[in-house]
């Protein structure tokens, strides 16, 4: 007689199970998104919640499920890179626009640091949670190393840019027409600079200028939090 219970167990342990209700639940996220455009159908947070979902109804733990997606997260890397073909092909355009680049960079990029850690701390957040919080707006690779180095928790600072990058990816593209930023290249590095991946990914589906713009920001951005944020904890503390 055919065990179940065991076929079960065997299906739900198996190594490639927890990548392939990854894939899946992101396909059918993405799937559900393209066929009403609603915002609140973000694939991420969809795919998040359904993912959930599965994880508490077979009992799986978090690090069982980590352990199983691994390779996909090694897959974070060339994907970020990958952003590059955007940037190559709207070259032209961002040597343009290279100094309002650049003093976007400078000014947006310290405003939406700063402003995170103030109203982090005026919320009642306070060590290890504010140094958590502070590199919300980069991708997590590089979020989990600055919040490790200036005395965070990189964890947490991964659900901190998750939130962060859904919720601009949500909010972000509405938001700025309403407010009559229309500019392909200013809604790029809006959405990049604040969003980071999750932000470049929707702001790709705006358009290639878009898209190109809000990589560079995500970039630029990425590389000047993981100089200057430990530096300026540092000289701080």
């Amino acid at each position: 007689m055919l065990d179940w219970q065991g076929a079960w167990q065997a299906v739900i342990h198996h190594p490639l199970f927890c990548i392939g209700i990854t894939l899946a639940a992101y396909q059918l996220a993405l799937a559900g998104y393209e066929r009403t455009r609603w915002v609140f159908l973000q694939p991420v947070l969809v795919s998040m919640a359904m993912v959930i979902l599965v994880l508490l109804g077979t009992g799986i733990d978090y690090q069982a499920y980590s352990a199983g997606v691994s390779v996909l997260t090694v897959l974070l890397g060339p994907a970020t890179v990958a952003l590059a073909v955007p940037l190559f092909l709207n070259l032209r355009r961002i040597r343009q626009l290279f100094w309002p680049t650049l003093a976007t960079l400078l000014v947006a990029g310290l405003l939406a640091t700063v402003a995170g850690i103030g109203l982090g701390w005026l919320f009642g957040l306070r060590g290890e949670l504010l140094m958590s919080l502070a590199p919300k707006s980069v991708t997590s690779p590089i979020a989990m190393l600055v919040a490790n180095q200036i005395g965070g928790v990189a964890a947490l600072a991964a659900v901190f840019v998750l939130i962060t990058g859904v919720l601009g990816a949500i909010l972000g593209p509405e938001l700025l027409r309403r407010i009559g930023v229309r500019h392909p290249a200013a809604q790029g590095m809006a959405l990049g600079m604040t969003a980071h991946a999750v932000g470049t990914s929707r702001a790709l589906q705006e358009g290639e200028e878009c898209g190109a713009f809000a990589a560079l920001a995500m970039s630029l951005m990425g590389v000047a939090t993981a100089v200057l944020l430990p530096l300026a904890v540092a000289l701080i503390a």
